[in-house]
């Protein structure tokens, strides 16, 4: 990646967030890993996967309210690997140096799939899913590409012109608008290899097996919309964030056949970015999901801790937290480096909610 700022007009809170929490990068053999970790350390993590246009940054806003209320999030780049095994053996090794033995996953789009391969192969280590917009084959996907062999010898600007196309044009209101433009950003920043190596990973064929998880521990969280057939339906025109192209309608509901038993999350609204046009309410969903597999969050790690305190970085395996104080200070950090550093953090201009999520839209 050249950089991780996106465009010049960036949200006021996104600007907030990298001069406050630190953007790691550790090589592990030739992969280049860069993520965020952020929240006390004792907590059992949320990984968060993007699609094929996302990057950390895109989580940014769960990363800024999930940690204020305990729990540790890790937003991670997909690296440069090129298939699905490699996936596998480069995220396991990722986990292994930072000392983490199990993870909460949560996936958007290409990310979900990513995430119920590793899954699939390593059942011990993966504890519960989130699942947003994805799907469990690629087959379409490869159809739909018949130029994939020469996307390595592809210029790049050809590669993103290709993945902005699948972004939806037209007129959306303010906040979707502002998520567009965030993921538009985001794509700038990727290099060729990156989109290369990413649409590699969503076309090569392969289909996730069945999963030792249980579907009690799956959260499927997704658009939908009233239909007067049915109480609810996926709405059919629903496009995924950091997708290139919709996720068709026979690989969502294959999601569902598959995982009779998994919780539904349902988005009222929020566009293609729900996570940046809706944080509060995928926050919430999150949040629920979390309480419900176990994960215990630990806000009095959060407060009280300062910029010397024993919060860490993300292989410190003492009992702190990232610390969230009355104002960001001259800490130093501007997101950028391999800083494993504590930071300062405030919570003051967060627009979360604590509000109950009605039961009619998670069952």
């Amino acid at each position: 990646m050249k950089g991780a700022g996106g465009g010049a007009a960036a949200p006021g809170d996104y600007v907030y967030f990298k001069s406050v929490v630190p953007l790691h990068k550790i090589s592990i053999g030739p992969k280049l890993w860069r993520y965020y970790d952020f929240g006390p350390k004792v907590v059992p993590p949320l990984v968060c996967i993007p699609g094929i246009a996302g990057t950390a940054d895109v989580y940014y806003k769960q990363i800024m309210s999930l940690c204020m209320k305990g729990y540790r999030v890790i937003s991670i780049d997909v690296p440069q690997v090129w298939n699905h095994h490699e996936w596998i053996h480069s995220f396991e090794k990722f986990l292994d140096s930072m000392n983490i033995h199990h993870v909460h996953i949560y996936g958007t789009s290409l990310g979900g799939f990513l995430a119920q391969i590793f899954a699939q192969h390593r059942p011990r280590r993966v504890k519960s899913l989130v699942l947003s917009n994805t799907f469990l084959e690629t087959h379409k996907f490869a159809a739909a590409m018949p130029w994939s062999p020469v996307v390595n010898w592809t210029p790049s600007f050809l590669l993103k012109r290709y993945l902005l196309t699948g972004i939806r044009d037209g007129p959306h209101e303010p906040f979707i608008a502002d998520s567009v433009d965030f993921i538009v950003g985001q794509v700038e920043t990727l290099s060729r290899d990156d989109l290369s190596s990413r649409l590699m990973l969503n076309v090569n064929v392969a289909s996730v097996g069945s999963l030792m998880l249980p579907d009690s521990l799956i959260t499927i969280m997704d658009h939908m919309m009233m239909n007067k057939a049915t109480k609810f339906t996926v709405k059919s025109m629903y496009k995924e964030t950091n997708d290139y192209s919709a996720v068709p309608q026979q690989l969502k509901d294959q999601l569902y056949e598959r995982y009779p038993g998994a919780r539904r999350a349902v988005l009222k609204t929020g566009g293609d970015f729900p996570f940046l046009s809706r944080p509060d309410e995928v926050n919430l969903y999150l949040q629920l999901h979390l309480r419900r597999v176990g994960v215990e969050p630990r806000p009095d790690l959060v407060q009280g801790f300062t910029q010397n305190g024993s919060a860490g970085g993300s292989k410190d395996q003492r009992e702190g937290g990232d610390s969230f104080g009355d104002s960001p200070g001259d800490n130093g950090h501007h997101g950028i480096g391999a800083s494993d550093h504590d930071v300062q953090y405030c919570g003051s201009d967060l627009h979360d909610s604590d509000e109950p999520i009605p039961t009619s839209t998670m069952y």
